[in-house]
């Protein structure tokens, strides 16, 4: 009688994890469909752009946008592996590609008011594009934060939180003055490496990056943390614990 008595626990727990999970993957559905909605209102804005003006001027933000998409399609893979070692190791992939998510916001230092489009115009393209880059990057993070604190722990989730937010922004640092992107960690990672100390150790451009880097940490940590709490809102979002594996 003891025995079966401190058997039924887990077998709520069980049924509990059974009730959470079709929540959780509706919400996903739900988010990742308003995720693709947002990417078609960026490429209207765009099109629209180009049939009143003639011009692809703005034609590069389509690519920044795969770019931040690439992260979430990262993180969803890695939502699907269980071992430490592999997750671990794909977890670092998704990190090489997280900053081209926060780097589009960067892309405002493009406009002009002598363009072919009206200045407004150009100023709602590029924040619409900024926008859901970011709520890209976000959802992709909000998975890696799962994944890390459902293989390890609540606090090596928030750990991780915490370290990719300033490695972030000395990446959109990185990728904006020193013209570095995320294949070059692959193709050329000494020189990546030893402009990125010279970028820290040299007082004329160290500030800046100083400044840049904790700009970028602080508007990620601020959004993510908007993003996660609205996540708890309902049953099932986002951020619903997985079982450790």
């Amino acid at each position: 009688m003891t025995a079966r008595f401190q058997a039924s626990p887990g077998r709520a727990g069980k049924r509990a994890a059974d009730d959470v999970a079709p929540a959780r993957a509706a919400r996903q559905q739900l988010v990742l469909g308003a995720l693709g909605l947002s990417v078609i209102w960026c490429l209207g804005l765009l099109f629209l752009r180009w049939r009143l003006t003639g011009h692809l001027r703005f034609a590069f933000l389509a690519w920044r946008l795969f770019l931040a998409a690439v992260p979430l399609g990262l993180a969803l893979w890695l939502s699907r592996i269980r071992r430490r070692s592999v997750g671990s190791a794909f977890l670092g992939g998704w990190l090489l590609f997280f900053p081209n998510a926060p780097y589009v916001v960067t892309d405002f230092i493009h406009l002009s008011p002598y363009g072919r489009a009206p200045l407004w115009f150009d100023i709602l393209l590029i924040a619409s594009f900024a926008i859901v880059a970011l709520w890209l990057g976000l959802a992709s993070l909000c998975l890696a934060h799962e994944w890390v604190e459902a293989r390890f722990s609540a606090r090596a989730g928030w750990a991780t939180v915490i370290l990719v937010c300033p490695l972030a922004g000395f990446g959109v640092y990185l990728g904006r003055f020193g013209r570095w992107n995320s294949w070059d960690v692959i193709q050329r990672p000494t020189a990546l490496l030893a402009d990125a100390r010279a970028q820290l150790t040299t007082p004329s451009v160290a500030a800046q990056a100083g400044a840049m880097t904790r700009g970028f940490a602080g508007l990620l940590w601020v959004s993510y943390c908007v993003w996660r709490a609205q996540g708890r809102l309902g049953p099932g979002g986002l951020d619903s614990r997985q079982s450790r594996g």
